[in-house]
């Protein structure tokens, strides 16, 4: 299993799913452009799938599940189009395959503009991101776990952030090309996500045929925030996959 995270996350996000997944399957997850030195040109979502699909390679693995966080779960799906050949399974975790509506394109168009003439993150974006990426049980009840993650935002540079929201903010609508898509998929969504209202992937599921789960009192990062009931349904999926 081939996992790739949400935007200002990294592949320790997923540090809960290869501590419980790994005795019984291959767990690789990944840093994506924004979280590396090469943060500073502009790509999009097929760039990074061929960035999963050169790592996949470098790694050694003919065919994975592909699992996805946010736009990790974009990018899957535009791996799926270009590489379904190297596809066993596909994993989406509080993601879509709409697009963006006009007024959250405006929002994130502000704030990551904002970002890149400030020259640095700040706090209240910060806040903002905290808001949008963890659900109102975590912030409650775990507040330490968006504090961490909150430390590690405000080390990002400028130029990370401008280019890693860019790469999804107008993509096109996708739900056309699910039809294309013949592989297993599971569907995961916190039920707290305020970035993405859970029903933005009911339609995802549906086009897929794919087992739907919602995640209580999580939020955006629901295999972050309550992994548990993430990896039961992730090891229930892999069992049918292989």
């Amino acid at each position: 299993m081939v996992l790739c995270h949400g935007t200002f996350m990294d592949r320790t996000m997923f540090d809960p799913q290869i501590e419980a997944l790994s005795d019984d399957y291959r767990v690789v997850a990944y840093d994506t452009r924004a979280r590396t030195d090469q943060f500073a040109t502009s790509y999009d979502l097929y760039d990074l799938a061929d960035d999963c699909a050169a790592l996949i390679d470098t790694k050694g693995i003919n065919s994975c599940a592909l699992g996805g966080m946010s736009m990790g779960g974009f990018m899957a799906l535009r791996f799926a189009e270009r590489y379904p050949e190297r596809l066993d399974g596909l994993i989406f975790i509080d993601s879509t395959a709409g697009p963006h509506p006009d007024d959250e394109i405006e929002q994130y168009r502000s704030m990551i503009e904002a970002t890149r003439e400030a020259g640095e993150v700040q706090e209240q974006y910060v806040d903002t991101v905290k808001q949008l990426l963890f659900g109102n049980t975590t912030l409650r009840e775990n507040p330490e776990l968006a504090e961490m993650w909150m430390d590690r935002w405000f080390t990002y540079p400028a130029e990370a952030v401008y280019h890693e929201v860019n790469s999804w903010l107008e993509r096109p609508d996708f739900t056309a090309e699910l039809d294309d898509i013949d592989v297993p998929a599971l569907v995961i969504h916190g039920e707290e996500d305020l970035a993405l209202d859970p029903a933005r992937s009911d339609s995802l599921a549906a086009r897929l045929n794919a087992r739907h789960v919602t995640i209580p009192n999580a939020g955006h990062s629901s295999n972050l925030e309550n992994p548990e009931p993430v990896n039961e349904a992730i090891h229930e999926f892999l069992e049918v996959v292989y």
